[in-house]
């Protein structure tokens, strides 16, 4: 007997969402969402049972299955894997180095900002003979260390660097203005389809982008952004907004002629929170069109076939 594919609905969680038969066919696939959902339809105390009705309970409604997004694939999974694990390793790599230079500035040693003038403030510690020796062998054992974490960052840098230029979207995405190869190849794996999502404000305000509305009695009142969603995609956003602007005051764009006078009249980082939109619905517009960007214009044309 030959088992029919049906829809399944669940709380995001990390566990495999699809089954399948045995003969490897597919039979069932989640679509998952937050569990906030379903619990506001709780009407009784939490239980397997109630959580069960309330999820069936909003799968069902129109309203919030578009809240409900598709399920990543084992491969997409793994990249995911591959930014967390890198977000952890910098993480690291930030916390190692703080802590050299923290230890380093009690004995008097200091440095400017940067990676790069760790190995001269070690040599200058080693030189300085009333620095005891067991500091100075703590000290290089968190520096070898910062070594270590830092070759495994370069490694994911380059693995990174590989699936961007092995996914077409990924590279099309990086001709953005602000959108480098790390953030491109982010977007098109933590994306997996840009179709749900019903318009670019739409995909904004996942990323957590657009302001929180809280209107009452028929006054609209906005506050700051709701920083909702993938906050790892926001940052990157937001940082390559930041170089956008820094270059636009040195050099001045035609391109953005918008972003050239808001920048006199606004705070540096209200602009690039609003550059950084621009750019998530930028992309929204490219993952879903197949489009290609266009620098002069600041418009996307279509790709060529």
């Amino acid at each position: 007997m030959r088992l029919v594919t049906k829809p399944v609905g669940k709380p995001d969680a990390g566990k495999p969402h699809v089954r399948f038969d045995e003969r490897g066919e597919e039979t069932e696939r989640a679509t998952s969402a937050s569990p906030r959902l379903s619990s506001t339809l709780l009407q009784r105390g939490k239980s397997d049972a109630a959580d069960a009705e309330a999820i069936c309970e909003a799968a069902s409604r129109p309203k919030l299955r578009k809240n409900f997004v598709p399920v990543k694939s084992p491969e997409q999974q793994g990249t995911q894997m591959l930014t967390r694990v890198r977000a952890q390793f910098i993480s690291r790599r930030t916390q190692l180095a703080n802590s050299i230079r923290g230890y380093a500035a009690e004995f008097g040693f200091t440095a400017p900002k940067g990676l790069s003038r760790l190995p001269q403030l070690l040599i200058d510690i080693k030189a300085d003979a009333t620095v005891p020796h067991l500091a100075i062998d703590l000290i290089e054992a968190l520096a070898a260390e910062l070594a270590r974490v830092d070759d495994q960052v370069v490694t994911l840098d380059k693995k990174l660097t590989q699936i961007h230029r092995s996914n077409e979207m990924s590279r099309r995405l990086a001709t953005i203005p602000g959108i480098g190869p790390i953030g491109a190849t982010l977007l098109s794996i933590k994306v997996v389809d840009a179709r749900g999502f019903k318009s670019a404000r739409n995909f904004a305000a996942w990323l957590g982008l657009t302001p929180k509305n809280h209107s009452t009695a028929g006054k609209n009142r906005l506050g700051v952004i709701t920083r909702a969603g993938d906050g790892m995609l926001r940052t990157v956003l937001v940082a390559g907004a930041t170089a956008v602007i820094a270059d636009v005051r040195r050099r001045g764009s035609r391109s953005w002629p918008w972003l050239t006078d808001i920048i006199t009249r606004k705070p540096p980082k209200l602009v690039a929170i609003a550059l950084a939109n621009k750019l998530a619905r930028i992309a929204w517009k490219l993952m879903v069109t197949g489009e290609r960007y266009r620098a002069a214009s600041a418009v996307p044309i279509p790709s060529p076939t």
